[in-house]
């Protein structure tokens, strides 16, 4: 092979023009053409220089070598020119001799290798016919690859969907373009062979050189821009190009149409329905993109259609009222009655205004028949934050259902072209897409692209040519369409369906329109885009341009198509009428993901108590057994881990457990009652610090790896562990999502260390924190948070519990009444709990609460890094016993509590710095006279136990010690609620480190500096006597 590629680079004909020039020039704007045939009628005026591709090149090579491989064969299985070709080319002929025409070899059929001097003057007739086949196969692949730089896309006619300002040279848009393949317009009527790679032929199998042409601008250049040419698969390539090249496949019925137009009367007139009623109200319309509306309806059809039963959609705020009124098909009286300004809200919680809720709706699907699910998933106005999160109710709802191949449960994600080329989340997301733990089994993704963001021109808001090139990176095709031809958009949400049933990937879907108004109604956006919104006045609405084709062309009647609308048109003014009748505003009605049997009907705990979270002593063992064996025969673990695993047995034979001992526990425990558990994030199978190891690999067979915690029992849950990709906010949102759709999982994400959380913070603030709030929608999502200062520099040390304290929905200033059910109630009023575990049992019971609870809340967990192999930071099996709880204060039941009279100095802690404390109090001989209490559970706050801890010690006074700076940890957030607690009877001192910008000092000898610093004031009994 090398030999012909270096007699192919030495033998280019003299006979080849020269190399072709590529000019770029930059684009003039035009209004697009009304998308008829256009063979030769430019689209933009511009021209190109005649030349043409030589014989041998990149091109042709592959033809080339498959000529060489079959020569090499047998030489008579080729024309007798490259028979000659090749013989010549191997005895060593000059560059361009090698070729010798068939005329003269019948007159000398013996002779091997010619005089070279009559080789040069030999009419070229072959030549020509190769070069010119090679010339077409070169010009369908232009079309294939770049087609859709010259399609008519935008509705307005202003300017080109894709922002590069080249125009393609290879695309045959006027007759002098011929001149690029070495062809002219005597050409067009000669017929060519076409290739294997393309599907304009149909049934035949050549065609002449205009019709092939005509064919491929009706293909790529009309309303449907095609970008597949990426995909690296061929099966792929030829599947996409046989859905748009195939003549005659864009045909649709009389119902279909009629269909289409019933469902752009609905889109259009929801939209001036609520423009009439409710004109300077926000509500985010759609008008401009009508056709989004059958576009979905289209999708959830066809994949119905496919077996599709459940769809979970996300999107941002625009048309999102038309999507939950036309497509989820919410009663429009509960859409009107959310205008209505003097609704009372009746739920918990505070709401969220109308064009942010959720939906979940079953129902029976008209073209189908069948039943199908459509849930809209809530979210925050920040565009394209939702992406994760559908992906992981859908993984979730697929897991739950047995779908491993994403057949029965699949994901809908719309965007806008300005969020979605400048939102890094969605490239996180599309980077989920694939992974094993992850995928969903593909996405339909529909940009509702109206060509602005805000006030912002595309020219500003993006570097790449389509708003939707970074579904690139993982090969999902995209179709862009001009939103304006609705059968155009139809049809490709057709094949973007079936291409997801076919291959189970992402695509994209490029709704290119327009946005009538401004980014809302009340909004002047003639201030920005005078020429865009001159057009856009000018502008026939899609729905009278569409009926106006039908009408002309007979298939529905003028009359037929007005009682349309009047039908639509009163089904709006009824519902609009039985809207005033709402006195309250229920946003339960609203709720995304409801979890049947797990409340009462009315949406209430089945009760206010939490049974034990201890489990049996044969339970422990048998987990403790598990997690320190191979319950795999022939498998080889690395020496490192045999020892861990011994050490894991010892202490199971010991009856205690360490921090990983107790997590294996909790998991293990749930796992065997039936629980699913799911722990995700960066490196957890093995942990960060290398104490987890819940995944065992075989040193001697590459990838076999064993999950002992999956062989704990016959009938037990399955446990999902699995390394993320390194993406917080992408990979939070989508543990979030799945914990969505069941309260029956404990579902875990664990930040690699703690500080790293701050590049998830948008799901944090919008979605973990206030979801119940805004949405009624409970989450049991845990977060994992390594923290601790270290001496490790100011990366890696805090997982900012001040932040999380911060955003507690309890009053400082309020000592709540103390009742029987008081611990239970106040995680049931709370937002989020918050725990600081110094105790491995304490965590344990923690995890295992999270299940066991009668309703769900988010639990934050500062966990520890150094405490992991601390040899005081054990549990014995007694505290893990039934009987046994969490508990949110650990009281001193040391020497102190044999004289509490005695006691001069109560210190309230929390976390790893306990364990300093009662080091140095040993030191300095005070275990007598100084209490020191660990508060596990910092929200909501302990207010009876630390109530409790301060009565019994009553000669006391109180300090809060803690190892962060003072501006950071838990101090302003503990303080006022100690006081609050003593009802100010005394102060508060704090030791602690001084405030600071930094979470840590990045030096070791200043971090031992700092420790010893605030010991010493912990421990100074006149530390705080002025404070007295």
């Amino acid at each position: 092979m090398h030999r012909l590629r270096t007699c192919a680079a030495r033998l280019r004909p003299l006979t080849a023009s020269q190399a072709a020039q590529t000019v770029c020039q930059q684009r003039p704007i035009t209004a697009a053409s009304t998308g008829c045939n256009r063979t030769f009628q430019p689209i933009r005026c511009y021209s190109a220089p005649v030349a043409s591709e030589p014989f041998l090149n990149g091109t042709s090579s592959n033809y080339v070598e498959e000529m060489y491989y079959a020569w090499l064969e047998n030489p008579k299985s080729v024309h007798k020119s490259w028979d000659v070709f090749f013989r010549n080319a191997n005895a060593g002929a000059p560059p361009g001799a090698a070729y010798q025409s068939p005329l003269g070899l019948s007159a000398a059929p013996g002779l091997v290798t010619p005089p070279l001097s009559s080789l040069v003057g030999a009419p070229p007739n072959v030549e020509k016919l190769v070069e010119d086949h090679l010339a077409v196969q070169s010009l369908i692949r232009a079309y294939q690859i770049r087609g859709h730089h010259v399609a008519q896309l935008d509705p307005l006619g202003i300017m080109d969907a894709d922002l590069d300002s080249c125009v393609p040279t290879d695309i045959i848009t006027s007759s002098d373009k011929l001149g690029f393949y070495g062809l002219d317009e005597s050409d067009l009527d000669k017929v060519f062979r076409l290739p294997t790679t393309t599907f304009i032929g149909a049934s035949e199998t050549a065609l002449p050189l205009k019709e092939i042409i005509r064919r491929l601008e009706m293909a790529y250049c009309q309303h449907i821009g095609v970008e597949f040419m990426f995909i690296n698969d061929l099966e792929q390539c030829q599947w996409i190009r046989q859905k748009f090249e195939t003549p005659g496949l864009m045909q649709f019925t009389l119902e279909e149409k009629r269909t289409l137009l019933a469902r752009m009367v609905r889109s259009t007139r929801f939209e001036e329905f609520l423009q009439k009623k409710w004109s300077a109200e926000k509500r985010f319309g759609l008008e401009g993109c009508e056709s989004l509306i059958p576009a979905l309806k289209t999708i959830i059809d066809k994949s119905s259609e496919n077996g599709v039963e459940n769809v979970i959609m996300g999107m941002p705020h625009r048309g999102r009222l038309n999507v939950l009124a036309n497509v989820i098909r919410k009663e429009l009286e509960q859409i009107f009655c959310q205008f209505d300004s003097r609704l009372e809200s009746a739920d918990e919680g505070s709401g969220d205004v109308k064009y942010h809720l959720g939906m979940y709706h079953r129902r029976i699907n008209r073209v189908t028949d069948r039943n199908i699910t459509l849930s809209l998933v809530a979210n925050p106005s920040h565009l394209e934050a939702v992406d994760p999160v559908v992906q992981g109710k859908t993984k979730a709802e697929q897991f739950y259902c047995g779908d491993t191949n994403g057949n029965r449960v699949m994901s809908i994600l719309l965007h806008g072209d300005a969020a979605f080329a400048g939102q890094g989340i969605v490239y996180e997301t599309f980077h989920l897409s694939d992974l094993p733990s992850y995928t969903t089994h593909g996405t339909v993704h529909v940009v509702v692209n109206n060509q602005i963001g805000f006030t912002t021109d595309p020219r500003m808001a993006r570097s790449s040519p389509y708003p939707t090139d970074v579904a690139r990176v993982v090969n999902a095709p995209i179709f862009h369409v001009n939103a304006d031809d609705p059968e155009a958009v139809i049809y490709v949400c057709k094949v973007a369906a079936e291409w997801r049933a076919t291959f189970h990937k992402d695509v994209v879907v490029d709704l290119v329109c327009y946005r009538r108004m401004g980014h809302n109604e009340m909004d002047e956006p003639m201030f920005t885009q005078p020429l865009m919104y001159k057009q856009i006045k000018k502008q026939k609405p899609v729905l009278q341009k569409y009926a106006e084709k039908l009408i002309a062309d007979g298939t529905v009647s003028r009359q037929e198509y007005e009682e349309e609308i009047a039908k639509y048109d009163k089904i709006c003014e009824e519902a609009h009428a039985r809207s005033k009748d709402e006195k309250i505003l229920h946003i339960k009605h609203w709720l995304d993901s409801p979890w049947p049997g797990f409340f009462t009907l009315d949406g209430q705990p089945k009760s206010m108590s939490c049974p034990t979270t201890g489990i049996s002593e044969a339970d422990l063992n048998q987990i403790g057994q598990v997690a320190s064996s191979v319950p795999v025969e022939d498998f080889t673990i690395h020496g490192g881990l045999s020892r861990i695993l011994k050490g894991r047995a010892e202490m199971v034979r010991h009856r205690t457990v360490d921090w990983a001992l107790a997590e294996y526990m909790a998991f293990g425990s749930l796992l065997k009652e039936g629980i699913h558990v799911r722990l995700s994030g960066q490196d957890v199978e093995r942990g960060t610090f290398s104490h987890r190891h819940h995944v065992l690999h075989d040193q001697n067979v590459d990838k076999r790896t064993c999950i002992p915690m999956n062989h704990l029992s016959p009938d037990q849950a399955p446990y999902t562990v699995c390394n993320s990709s390194l993406s917080e906010y992408g990979v939070l949102g989508f543990e979030l999502g799945f914990a969505m759709a069941s309260p029956n999982a404990l579902i875990l994400w664990e930040a690699q260390f703690g500080d790293f959380h701050n590049t998830a913070q948008c799901i944090i603030d919008q979605f973990i924190c206030p979801g119940q709030a805004k949405w009624v929608r409970q989450n049991g999502i845990v977060l994992l948070l390594p923290h601790g200062m270290e001496g490790m520099g100011p990366e890696h040390s805090s997982a900012r519990p001040e932040r999380f304290l911060q955003m507690c929905n309890d009053d400082p200033d309020v000592m709540p009444n103390i009742t029987e059910d008081f611990a239970v109630r106040q995680l049931y009023d709370c937002n989020w709990i918050v725990v600081n575990c110094a105790s491995p049992g304490n965590y344990f019971h923690v995890l295992r609460r999270q299940i066991l609870l009668p309703f769900r809340k988010p639990l934050i967990v500062f966990t520890p890094k150094s405490l992991l192999r601390h040899p005081e930071a054990r549990s014995g099996f007694d505290e893990m016993l039934p009987g046994s709880h969490f508990q949110r204060l650990i009281p001193d039941d040391g020497p102190v509590s044999e004289r509490p009279d005695a006691v001069k100095r109560l210190i309230f802690c929390t976390g790893k710095v306990y364990y300093e404390l009662t080091k140095e109090r040993k030191s300095r001989g005070l275990e007598d006279t100084v209490a020191i209490a660990r508060m596990e559970q910092l929200s909501p706050f302990p207010f009876d136990q630390v109530k409790a801890e301060f009565e019994r010690f009553p000669n006391a006074d109180l300090v809060w010690c803690q190892e962060e700076h003072k501006n950071q940890g838990y101090y302003d957030y503990v303080k006022p609620r100690i006081r609050t607690t003593i009802n100010k009877a005394k102060p508060v001192g704090y030791a602690g480190r001084d405030p600071a910008a930094a979470p840590a000092t990045g030096n070791k000898n200043t971090h031992l500096m700092e420790l010893r610093r605030f010991l010493d004031t912990a421990f100074d009994m006149d530390a705080f006597r002025d404070q007295q």
